[in-house]
């Protein structure tokens, strides 16, 4: 019995509703983190284990400016300049012989992945979340980009989410009364919450804390892009 294909008509017509529904998420995504705060696809992948999730919405406002600074210093120097891509650092991260081994990403693109894509570093992912990063540069002023960060980036080892809670997880006080050094010690934990620890940092994250904490002071200006009225 021969199976019988579809027409060309048909294939196209298919093909379109596809590419306009994979179009049309990134669009709802935005808009649905636009008027609300839901979880992340981590988030909802712990909560589906039965695993702790703590997490405590803060507007930008409320944060220390010590951690904002720290932030844009150590994680995207060129937060303020760009258009949710650093080329250049990118390309340095592509033509590296051995692989994808640092990520390149800006807090741009690190708020498109937990916002929408998901953990792990290749080049497929990379190639989703530049398009995804830029379109979300349009859509977002740089404030509304790094409080989604702040209030999203994995800060704990058991399920904190967000500065605050990562903090009060650390510090025993919430992210809007940070000392610099706190501010770097959070930092430190952000390539992996699970083996570093801003509540008994080991001597290697005491190092990185210090380096980002002197980087941090000498170029407060890599935030001058966040609205003074913060903190």
């Amino acid at each position: 019995m021969r199976l019988a294909l579809p027409s060309p008509r048909r294939i196209l017509i298919l093909t379109a509703i596809v590419l306009g529904a994979v179009a049309a998420l990134p669009a709802l995504g935005l808009a649905v983190h636009s008027l609300g705060h839901p979880p992340t696809p981590l988030m909802l992948w712990r909560m589906a284990r039965g695993e702790a999730v703590t997490r405590t919405w803060t507007p930008l406002a409320e944060f220390d400016r010590s951690l904002i600074v720290t932030v844009v210093a150590s994680e995207d120097n060129g937060f303020c300049g760009h258009a949710g891509v650093d080329w250049a650092e990118l390309l340095d991260v592509i033509d590296d012989e051995r692989g994808p081994r640092r990520g390149g990403s800006t807090l741009t693109m690190q708020v498109t992945k937990n916002l929408f894509l998901w953990n792990g570093r290749s080049y497929v992912r990379k190639a989703l979340e530049i398009p995804l990063a830029m379109l979300v540069d349009l859509v977002w002023s740089k404030e509304k980009i790094l409080e989604i960060y702040l209030n999203v980036a994995e800060w704990g080892p058991t399920g904190e989410f967000g500065a605050e809670a990562g903090a009060r997880r650390a510090f025993g006080h919430g992210a809007g009364r940070l000392a610099p050094r706190e501010a770097a010690l959070l930092v430190a934990m952000l390539p992996n919450p699970h083996t570093r620890d801003a509540k008994k940092p080991s001597a290697r994250v005491a190092r990185v804390a210090s380096i980002i904490q002197r980087r941090a002071a000498r170029s407060p200006e890599l935030a001058d892009c966040i609205s003074p009225s913060t903190k």
